[in-house]
């Protein structure tokens, strides 16, 4: 190991400002690589900015473990910048009253998908338990899917992979994919988009409408819980099937 890299240790384990400050950093250039780029959706600044940090860190022969327990205060922040979201549905309420049918129905059927279709792929890939039961909360936020994966006996680092992964794609393609399938509604359009990437998706879903953010963001919300209720019951069946 490097001088540097040895550096780079001793400080990130000592102190959370190196690891804070290394991801806003990485965040802020993303953000202006997004902006040149005229705000295109492949140029998502989350996945940029996980590609500056994942190559810094590798670069510089840092553990993933060693960096998270630096920058562990920015993962504190997701619980209440999450219920922060309540704020802008709070003023939507009639709106919400009004399709609480579709939108149950929509929670429902997005969180037993979510869960089923990682899980089976990653077995009929030949993909083991651990792997598997990793995979299964990919479409809930990060705090509620690395609880999950632990408890169902998979990893939460790897688990916090496939969210982001998730999330990433669903902020990406997610708005293009719902104009193809006309369901460009503030209501349907936004819930599903949290529902499916969480607050990644969400936070797309905020530069194209504050309505349609506000129900990604209820989308989000309510898949968590579904998704930690629904997994240590669906899991498992999954797994009988493939033994």
């Amino acid at each position: 190991m490097t001088e540097t890299a040895e550096g780079w240790l001793a400080s990130l384990t000592a102190s959370p400002l190196p690891g804070v400050t290394l991801t806003l950093c990485a965040f802020l250039v993303a953000q202006w690589a997004h902006n040149r780029l005229g705000r295109a959706p492949w140029a998502n600044p989350v996945a940029i900015s996980v590609l500056i940090v994942a190559s810094i860190l590798g670069l510089a022969g840092i553990p993933y473990e060693v960096y998270f327990d630096s920058a562990q205060f920015i993962h504190f922040l997701l619980g209440p910048a999450t219920v922060a979201l309540a704020v802008p549905l709070a003023r939507l309420w009639p709106r919400l009253k009004q399709a609480w049918r579709p939108l149950t129905a929509g929670l429902l059927a997005g969180s037993v998908v979510a869960i089923g279709s990682g899980t089976t792929l990653v077995l009929m890939m030949g993909g083991d338990k651990v792997l598997a039961m990793s995979m299964v909360p990919k479409s809930a936020t990060s705090p509620i899917a690395m609880s999950v994966a632990e408890h169902l006996g998979g990893l939460p680092s790897l688990a916090v992979s496939f969210t982001l992964v998730a999330g990433m794609i669903g902020a990406i393609a997610g708005v293009s994919v719902l104009r193809l399938m006309r369901m460009e509604s503030s209501v349907l359009g936004g819930f599903a988009l949290g529902v499916a990437s969480h607050g990644i998706g969400t936070a797309r879903a905020f530069q194209v409408s504050m309505e349609m953010g506000a129900f990604a963001g209820l989308g989000m919300g309510l898949n968590g819980i579904v998704t930690a209720a629904l997994a240590p019951w669906m899991a498992p069946v999954i797994m009988w099937l493939f033994e």
